[in-house]
């Protein structure tokens, strides 16, 4: 049953009670491996359930535009506080909504529409909001996009140097949704200062990996870092805005009254449990751990004959080009996905296929290190997803339940923080 129990809404709302459980269920019994998912623990869980979501508090802690928020302040400048502390910055705003409006934020505050941004192509790797075409950030400013090498699958800084200088950007993003290595932040650092540029560093799948010290922080290179609260970090789904205290009277403008009102406080201080987490010694193991689950599991991959991108990995994440299996991203996912093992379909870098029917698949390891798994499980998982893949390409159900089977008799052995097999 849900941990911590649902009663109340059990009482209230059988049927969407029913769909609570089901989905916790669910999540206990596949070995989750989208990058930007993970588990909360249970005290985000019960933080994000709080009293606090009753409270409106537009403004900022002692400039709030509601009487009542002698409590609210003091949860809202304990989360600052522990950012600032976790990330060894100078200013930290903790009330985006998500990851997409902390990312405009930075373009309200530095940049005009019309403006010329620079930013990673999403098909190489990049997020919709560092200036792809389909986002506002594509349709108001003027993208310029970067993109990798197809030897090596990686940043090509030369050529990143040589559109800034040719462009002149407001902004430079780094950072991205499917970048399996190292970002070089001082790299980046270099060119945006030659341009003139804000360089603004995405790290909201590698958050948790840079406070658990397990991948080098862009601290003192960007000057602007925004990421979400969830992936990598395992808090609730929200976001945070880290800067210099030079730019953080910009930034808060931006966000409020620039973007949005009152922040989610119940957000809030679930974002301040999972920092208070993140800053202690047994989160630098998880954060090595999660590195070491994935590189692991990218050997066990190569070995089985599957091509990465970039050859494997340094962080969390995986990203697979299917072609020489003979199958899409978009069927092995699903097909993986009835085996119990979610992931999500995904374009390699120069795919020949749609987006909606890419010829990759992204994973990464966060939610099994949650759950215990450990690298020496890894060669088995990657064991089950060769099989999975190949049954799917013969279209054998068969093999995609055996494997079922046995996934679900594995994670009975590891418990999952918000749901327990066992009713107290």
């Amino acid at each position: 049953m849900h941990q911590p129990p649902i009663s109340q809404l059990s009482s209230a709302d059988p049927e969407l009670a029913r769909l609570v459980e089901a989905e916790a269920e669910r999540q206990y019994a596949k070995i989750r491996l989208i990058a930007s998912e993970n588990y909360v623990s249970q005290a985000v869980l019960e933080a994000t359930g709080t009293v606090l979501t009753n409270k409106y508090s537009e403004g900022y802690a002692g400039r709030r535009y509601y009487e009542g928020q002698q409590v609210i302040d003091k949860v809202e400048t304990l989360a600052i506080e522990r950012a600032k502390a976790v990330f060894g910055v100078e200013h930290a705003n903790v009330q985006p909504y998500s990851g997409s409006p902390a990312n405009l934020a930075a373009y309200l505050a530095f940049a005009k529409p019309g403006d010329t941004v620079m930013g990673m192509a999403l098909p190489a790797g990049g997020h919709l909001t560092h200036g792809w075409s389909v986002s506002a950030t594509g349709k108001w400013f003027n993208p310029v996009r970067y993109g990798v090498t197809k030897e090596t699958g990686r940043v090509d800084l030369d050529e990143v140097r040589d559109l800034a200088r040719n462009h002149r950007p407001k902004l430079i993003f780094c950072g991205g949704t499917a970048i399996p290595r190292t970002i070089d932040f001082p790299a980046f650092a270099e060119i945006a200062r030659e341009v003139d540029a804000v360089l603004v560093a995405d790290i909201a799948h590698i958050a948790g990996l840079i406070a658990g010290r397990a991948h080098p922080s862009p601290v003192g290179y960007a000057d602007v870092i925004t990421t979400t609260t969830h992936k990598t970090l395992r808090g609730p789904r929200g976001a945070m805005i880290l800067s210099s205290a030079e730019h953080g009277k910009a930034l808060d403008k931006a966000v409020f009254p620039g973007l949005q009102g009152g922040p989610h406080n119940h957000t809030t201080a679930g974002i301040a449990v999972a920092l208070g987490e993140a800053a202690k010694p047994e989160f630098r193991n998880y954060a090595q751990a999660v590195v070491d689950n994935a590189k692991a599991l990218a050997e066990a991959l190569r070995e089985r004959g599957f091509e990465l991108v970039s050859g494997g990995t340094d962080n969390h994440l995986i990203l697979i080009d299917l072609t020489n299996k003979g199958i899409g991203g978009k069927p092995a996912a699903q097909a993986l996905d009835r085996a119990g093992i979610e992931l999500n379909y995904n374009t390699v870098p120069f795919d020949p296929r749609k987006p909606f029917d890419p010829s990759g698949v992204r994973l990464g390891t966060a939610s099994i290190t949650t759950r215990g798994l450990e690298a020496t499980r890894m060669p088995r998982l990657a064991e089950w997803i060769d099989r999975v893949v190949g049954a799917a390409a013969e279209q054998d159900e068969a093999t995609i339940d055996r494997v079922a089977a046995e996934v679900r008799e594995l994670l009975a052995t590891y418990p999952m923080p918000g749901w327990s097999a066992h009713t107290p």
